[in-house]
């Protein structure tokens, strides 16, 4: 199967560290998102949406979207569970996931998309044409992600992991959200969060984390 990626990007390396995780060999195909070759018509061809990562199975089967990427590489290849094991753990971690996502992988998406000159006209992820960034969204995404970093600080004060006592994919948004927060959105974890920066230490200190 081949994945088409790009490091630039959080949502892919998502992908990269669940597969690492399980062990799962694959095809990895290269898009530059920033000379926008996501949109040219090669890619379109495959992912009309025109947003990574994108899978495509060895039957001809195009899979988008990171969790849904996610969902088959589980099906797959069960162990370890990243996803639960009972009903119970599966609602915990898709709750918590989905909190690492609307709550601080979209606020430093807004941050990095409507400041970064390159998107200055492609404010939507995608295919979506030419949308003028938002400056002022990029403020409004920074301030979110110091919210997102005290909620964060205050939960892992009673658990080792963000959904419980298990690594689970909702580490892995977590992780791949904060190291683009503070890269490519400039936004760090604040020294008050010790939670938060004990856990990243040990979460990336995974070898999963490389990929």
């Amino acid at each position: 199967m081949k994945l088409y990626d790009s490091t630039l990007a959080p949502n892919p390396r998502r992908v990269r560290i669940f597969m690492a995780e399980k062990g799962v060999d694959y095809e990895n195909i290269q898009i530059d998102i920033i000379k926008g070759d996501n949109l040219n018509e090669s890619f379109l061809s495959i992912n009309p949406r025109g947003l990574l990562p994108t899978l495509v199975l060895d039957d001809g089967t195009v899979i988008d979207e990171t969790v849904a990427i996610c969902r088959y590489i589980e099906e797959m290849h069960p162990e370890p569970a990243l996803l639960g094991t009972d009903a119970i753990s599966k609602a915990t971690i898709e709750a918590r996931q989905r909190h690492m996502e609307f709550d601080g992988l979209l606020a430093a998406a807004d941050a990095f998309r409507n400041s970064f000159p390159g998107f200055s006209s492609r404010g939507l992820a995608g295919n979506a044409g030419s949308v003028e960034a938002i400056p002022a969204l990029a403020e409004r995404g920074k301030n979110a992600m110091v919210r997102f970093y005290a909620s964060l600080d205050a939960a892992l004060s009673n658990s080792a992991f963000v959904a419980g006592e298990a690594f689970s994919i909702a580490d892995i948004t977590a992780l791949c959200t904060i190291d683009f927060a503070a890269g490519a959105a400039r936004v760090p974890i604040p020294d008050q969060c010790s939670n938060v920066k004990r856990w990243h230490a040990d979460v990336s200190s995974r070898p999963s984390a490389e990929a």
